[in-house]
């Protein structure tokens, strides 16, 4: 089974994000995988203990990411791929990526391809779906139960605090939510093994993309942190007259009354 899996390299989750100038300082900020792709590289990786084949991880970006790459390969999957666009586009969106992708894909034998849910710096959950109706192959998105019976496959998919299960085919592309499964830590083994496995690096004329075919459609105004949020209030008092307080707060205050 040829298994892919579609990285995106984030801040940590645990960083202090500094906004300068209208835009995201990451001067010394730390990066990871982005964490609902750790549930894609593990699901990954389940189904080919299962029903043989290779994984390959595949990320589009700078050099830097080849470090996310490796963290991949450590958990283990079996190749990666960096597709690095550092020289040749400057500004990408989520049409970007997806179409950078297509090239990718076009000559590639493909059964099942696994993304996270969303990325949390961005946060729009597009690319798994524009790249599946790129290639014309069905795709679940939110899922948190997949099981892969020859060509038959039987999911559980997160829909607003309920469960859908659907049936479907493949080749397939999902996205991967909270509760599909609990991603591995890379061994000590593992990573040794990670810096012999192969990663690849391409470039869009490798892919014979030209920069104007990837154009992102999109463009980042602005960016700015939320207001700082009021220290909450606690009424005392008996209960009639903490009631009318709180009343009064709210129409004369919140104004929501």
């Amino acid at each position: 089974m040829n298994i892919y899996v579609l990285l995106k390299r984030t801040f940590d989750t645990e960083e202090k994000i500094v906004v300068s100038n209208g835009q995201i300082s990451d001067d010394s900020a730390e990066f990871i995988i982005n964490p609902y792709d750790e549930y894609a590289v593990e699901e990954a990786i389940v189904q080919r203990d299962k029903h043989g084949g290779e994984v390959t991880v595949i990320t589009i970006g700078k050099e830097e990411s080849e470090k996310q790459l490796r963290t991949a390969l450590a958990m283990g999957a079996d190749k990666a791929v960096l597709i690095n666009t550092e020289e040749d586009l400057e500004d990408g969106d989520q049409y970007s990526t997806a179409k950078i992708l297509e090239a990718y894909f076009e000559d590639k034998d493909v059964d099942l391809i696994l993304a996270g849910n969303v990325a949390i710096d961005e946060a729009s959950g597009q690319v798994g779906p524009r790249l599946a109706e790129l290639l014309n192959i069905p795709y679940v998105t939110t899922i948190t139960s997949l099981n892969i019976d020859d060509k038959v496959v039987s999911i559980e998919k997160d829909v607003e605090g309920d469960v859908e299960v659907i049936e479907t085919s493949l080749p397939l592309l999902v996205t991967c939510q909270q509760g599909l499964n609990e991603p591995r830590y890379p061994s000590l083994p593992g990573i040794m093994k990670a810096k012999k496995k192969p990663l690849d690096e391409l470039e869009l004329d490798d892919l014979d993309i030209d920069e104007e075919d990837v154009e992102a459609k999109t463009r980042t105004i602005e960016i700015f942190l939320p207001p700082e949020k009021q220290a909450g209030r606690v009424l005392n008092g008996e209960l009639k007259d903490q009631v009318t307080e709180l009343v009064s707060l709210l129409k004369n205050e919140a104004k929501v009354l």
